[in-house]
């Protein structure tokens, strides 16, 4: 298993319509995320900065293959459709890069 987090900034006009959407998640949504071996998904909030911190556990073997199938879902891309402008990445990431990944330095369980 492998912790993975990541973080974008969500526009600060889209938070109320962000957070509904997460309230009301569709189910082809939370299946394609258990069949790409993510489990223990959150997303965090940081307000008044914007930063959304998404954090999991991935349980397979292969993370690109994985968030490749995802990424190919067209319930995904319709979700997608709804949630990408809702985000802003950080100025660091790279091209191409919406959620930037974060470096683990500390872990306690």
């Amino acid at each position: 298993m492998e912790r993975k987090a990541f973080m974008i900034r969500l526009n600060p006009e889209k938070v109320a319509e962000y957070k509904e959407l997460h309230a009301n998640a569709w189910p082809a949504i939370l299946k394609q995320i258990s069949a790409c071996n993510i489990r223990n998904y959150s997303i965090f909030l940081r307000e008044p900065e914007q930063l959304l911190v998404g954090v999991y556990e991935y349980h397979g073997t292969d993370h690109d293959a994985d968030m490749a199938k995802m990424g190919e879902d067209p319930e995904t891309r319709k979700w997608w459709a709804l949630t990408d402008p809702c985000q802003t990445p950080l100025e660091s990431a790279s091209p191409g890069e919406r959620w930037a990944p974060m470096e683990e330095v500390f872990h306690y369980d």
